[in-house]
């Protein structure tokens, strides 16, 4: 009879919880990996403040090991119509970086989340960004995520003593479709989630923002209802 030994346990990984949609199917997605998920939330004076209720709800359904959130104003820069008294756009998708786009955020948020993982002794940090369906946000493109990356192995560590750490970012060459997709797939329920910027005083999602209309349009294309409410 062969002696028992205890299991090893599960490697951590610290994912970026916000919220929305693409985080929480990321962190289903790190904890389906057989990661023990540590969730970090960033409170940074958004005017959308449901997500930050959403990313509670979403780290008690998917019982993640540990949830911090952390309070980090960037009203105090502004520069944003999601830290700043602008409006939000409501008229569609354009070409350009939209007024919606938070100064440095991803940057902030992923040296943040880094600090978490190292503290943690952890070396697998996971960001929900997405390169094709996105705003045209310049922090979710491949390249910016390759080059943090370094710039975490230069600037920890863990990283100068030859233990660098992984950014993952599984939903980076997925549509929106798909991603609605793999939500069904890992039987999250779409309304843990909060997407909307410009939420109405009675907590319903504008339905007209541009997270708004890239959601709606993912769900749709991929023949899935999602069971948020929209105001239009």
């Amino acid at each position: 009879m062969n002696a028992a030994y205890p299991l090893s346990p599960a490697p951590i990984a610290v994912v970026l919880l916000s919220g929305g949609l693409d985080s929480m199917v990321t962190a289903a997605l790190a904890k389906e990996q057989g990661f023990a998920v540590h969730a970090l939330s960033v409170d940074y004076g958004q005017r959308h403040r449901l997500e930050l209720e959403s990313a509670r709800r979403i780290a008690k359904q998917l019982d993640v090991a540990n949830h911090t959130e952390i309070k980090l104003d960037l009203r105090a820069f502004g520069g944003s119509a999601l830290t700043d008294a602008i409006d939000v756009p409501k008229d569609g998708l354009g070409e350009n970086i939209p007024i919606t786009y938070v100064p440095a955020r991803n940057l902030v948020f992923l040296a943040l989340t880094t600090a978490c993982a190292e503290a943690a002794g952890a070396h697998d940090v996971f960001i929900g960004v997405n390169a094709l369906d996105y705003s045209g946000y310049p922090d979710c493109r491949p390249e910016f995520i390759a080059s943090f990356a370094e710039t975490a192995r230069l600037g920890t560590k863990a990283g100068v003593e030859g233990a660098p750490f992984t950014i993952h970012a599984p939903l980076q060459h997925m549509t929106k479709a798909d991603i609605a997709c793999e939500c069904a797939r890992l039987e999250l329920d779409p309304v843990w989630s909060w997407s909307c910027y410009d939420p109405t005083p009675e907590g319903m999602a504008c339905g007209l923002c541009d997270s708004c209309r890239l959601r709606k349009k993912g769900f749709a294309e991929a023949g899935i209802i999602d069971s948020t409410r929209y105001n239009a």
